[in-house]
């Protein structure tokens, strides 16, 4: 069916459609733009204007003017070894392009690993070529995100880099995700349960080993420093880590790795020294990635809701992009079943931990602070809880 009611010729303008749904040229830019602060009654108005006049949007002209580039940057500060063998990424990766769907934004999928490189990506976004960051597997020293806050770029972090992060970000309950572990294995009669940690310059490193001491503590075993061994989240890692746990601690009987992948390569390290599991060592990983379910035996983890995080992380940048209210709808659920939804009241800092008692675990939800103390702005920061799957290695 042909537009109707318009004269003249040419391509019709942003001017029109406005003029024929009776509101602001505002108004139809957020429409078009998938903004949630508009009324449904107008969002329809502005639509059936659109399909009268055969409206168009020129993604050229908005870039030129510098409205938007219709492009978000998924940037990934690690090797791109690490990046192809650690399935978390490509969980990430395809949580944040069901996320974009929706929205009409390319992604461009950036490694930064030096300093060259980020300068590089900075002039990249002062040439207004993406409308937003989404930033994974954060470095606490890492300056990129404070560069890109100076440089008022709309991001979002896959995780934090300290407990008071200003940033946005979309985290796991990675330290209620470990105390479950440890509860799990001490549960079953393990008495020196070591940990594998992640690097020191993460938080989410922290997260997970504070997890484990707390856990330790709460089972009234004692603090033993020689059964804590650092990893790197690598494989090669996890097996140069158990080494070190053996030589130090050979009656060890149950090791938590703080990521499925380090726990592959303590699986290896385990057999090489003659060690089977779970009968002489119990083991447990976190992320339940694919690697978790095809280990021989399958590997007990900790589940993180990776994708459903990419999602999130998508929602919530769109939302600080188009300055809407709400994030994409992702819901969230609290211990009293109450759904919320990225950027509505109610899923503010919504945090929780589950258990190994059941398939969906018990989230409980936390108050409407933020990690800092003080109220965080609406669906600005998001922590999604975790659930220990049961798997023949502990």
């Amino acid at each position: 069916m042909a537009p109707v009611g318009r004269r003249g010729g040419g391509r019709p303008t942003l001017e029109e459609v406005a003029a024929r749904a009776g509101v602001g040229r505002g108004t139809v830019s957020r429409v078009i733009n998938g903004s949630p602060r508009v009324s449904e009654r107008t969002r329809s108005l502005v639509q059936q204007a659109v399909a009268d006049l055969g409206y168009v949007p020129d993604r050229a002209a908005r870039a030129l003017a510098g409205h938007r580039a219709d492009t978000v940057a998924l940037v990934v500060p690690e090797a791109e070894t690490r990046l192809f063998a650690e399935p978390y990424f490509s969980g990430i990766l395809r949580g944040v392009s069901a996320g974009l769907a929706d929205h009409d934004m390319q992604l461009l999928l950036t490694l930064i690993r030096t300093s060259k490189e980020r300068r590089r990506f900075a002039d990249y976004l002062a040439a207004h070529r993406v409308d937003g960051v989404l930033l994974v597997s954060v470095h606490g020293d890492d300056p990129l995100p404070d560069l890109l806050g100076r440089m008022a770029i709309p991001t979002v972090l896959n995780g934090r880099r300290t407990a008071g992060e200003t940033v946005p970000y979309v985290d796991s309950d990675n330290t209620g995700g470990a105390q479950s572990a440890l509860e799990h294995l001490i549960g079953r009669g393990r008495r020196q349960v070591a940990t594998i940690t992640g690097p020191p310059d993460m938080y989410v490193a922290h997260c997970r080993l504070d997890g484990y001491r707390q856990a330790v503590r709460a089972a009234g075993h004692p603090e033993d420093d020689a059964l804590v061994a650092r990893g790197d989240f690598t494989e090669e890692g996890g097996r140069r880590a158990l080494r070190e746990l053996l030589a130090r601690r050979p009656a060890l009987d149950a090791v938590f790795c703080a990521s499925d992948v380090m726990a592959a390569g303590a699986r290896r390290e385990l057999r090489t020294a003659g060690r089977r599991i779970p009968d002489d060592v119990a083991l447990v990983g976190f992320d339940d990635s694919a690697i978790a379910r095809h280990m021989d035996p399958p590997l007990t983890s900790v589940r993180q809701p990776i994708e459903e995080m990419g999602r999130a992380m998508a929602g919530l940048l769109m939302e600080l992009i188009t300055g809407g209210g709400e994030a994409g709808g992702l819901e969230v659920r609290d211990a009293a079943g109450a759904v919320g939804s990225v950027g509505s009241a109610g899923a503010v800092g919504a945090v929780g931990r589950t258990g190994s008692a059941g398939p969906t675990g018990a989230a409980g939800a936390a108050g409407p602070e933020g990690p800092t103390g003080q109220v965080a702005p609406v669906g600005r920061h998001l922590v999604l809880p975790t659930e220990l799957v049961r798997r023949e290695s502990s």
